[in-house]
């Protein structure tokens, strides 16, 4: 991949970690139990730190506006998460935490000049990228999911990812981040800056899967399919394996799965044509910080993104695909 797309896509996974010190932190875990939220396991605090931009939505909205996750695994968490905190209180705790985190992370830099001028430039970026906001997912029905047509029935499947900005439903993570006001010290403002970012792509990302006929559980068996992670990665998606069977069936019967659960020469065309739409989805927010912005930076973001991996914070396989897609 060359051009602009991967250019796109490299920006994706300079920030992509930034971003994701939030979910797997200490300091996180810390001030989600201050909370009152339990961290036994990850969850409960990941879908209030991700949701609390939406406001205090009930499970329906996050299914939408997550797009991966099982209904059933989200009704365990939402909405009863806002009895334990209202999501202005989430907010202003995940503030605290990524200042803890970064603190831990990155010590006295990010009080220097470097981290300074990265947040101005990524936030450029997530401006540029909060105007470009779709106005809706368009995923109120997903097919197999919520009582939406069957997969065949979507347009674009392999001609073409049809309709990427499909037309009604409601806001995306994107728009919710882009509206929240910027915090004032720099290394926040470029944490809240990646978050805007990344939750763009991600709104481009299932639009584009919708435009392909995938549901949410099909998305996944089919990212599998072609080596972004191993199918036990994506458990955490709370799938059943009778649901995941189904979703290999229905794939299987379009031609893009073959009977090991491999992609066929179909089904590797087909993610192609996602991932190239996403990279086209998230593409504005770079071409209005110029291509002089974008280098200097992807210079200024190569310590803290060594620094975060270095840290082993983070898994090593992700079901996002970052390193193999």
């Amino acid at each position: 991949m060359t051009g602009e797309p991967a250019r796109v896509r490299q920006m994706w996974h300079l920030l992509e970690p930034l971003h994701a010190v939030l979910y797997y932190a200490p300091a996180a875990f810390e001030e989600a139990a201050a909370l009152g939220y339990g961290t036994e396991e990850r969850w409960a605090s990941y879908f209030a730190w991700r949701a609390a931009p939406l406001g205090a939505v009930g499970a329906a909205e996050v299914v939408r506006t997550f797009h991966s996750f099982a209904p059933a695994m989200v009704d365990g968490y939402v909405p009863d998460g806002w009895a334990t905190a209202a999501p202005d209180s989430v907010l202003a705790a995940r503030l605290r935490a990524v200042d803890r985190a970064y603190r831990a992370l990155f010590g006295d830099r990010v009080e220097g000049p470097e981290f300074a001028e990265a947040a101005a430039l990524a936030r450029r970026a997530a401006e540029a990228a909060g105007r470009d906001a779709p106005g809706g997912l368009g995923v109120a029905k997903v097919p197999g999911v919520l009582g939406g047509p069957g997969a065949a029935e979507a347009p674009g499947v392999l001609g073409g990812l049809g309709a990427a900005k499909a037309p009604g439903g409601l806001g995306g993570l994107g728009a919710a981040n882009s509206a929240l006001p910027w915090p004032d010290a720099p290394h926040l403002t470029l944490w809240q800056a990646a978050t805007v970012l990344r939750e763009h792509r991600g709104d481009g990302h299932i639009a584009a899967l919708i435009g392909a006929g995938l549901d949410p559980v099909e998305a996944l068996v089919s990212f599998a399919a072609i080596g972004a992670a191993a199918p036990a990665v994506f458990a955490s998606r709370g799938w059943s394996a009778d649901e995941w069977g189904a979703a290999r069936r229905r794939l299987q019967e379009r031609g893009l799965l073959a009977a090991d659960g491999t992609a066929t020469d179909a089904g590797r065309e087909l993610r192609a044509k996602v991932e190239l739409r996403t990279d086209e989805e998230a593409a504005a927010p770079w071409r209005a910080l110029g291509e002089a912005g974008r280098e200097r930076l992807v210079e200024l973001l190569g310590e803290p993104w060594l620094a975060v991996i270095g840290s082993g914070l983070l898994p090593s396989e992700n079901t996002l695909g970052i390193g193999k897609v």
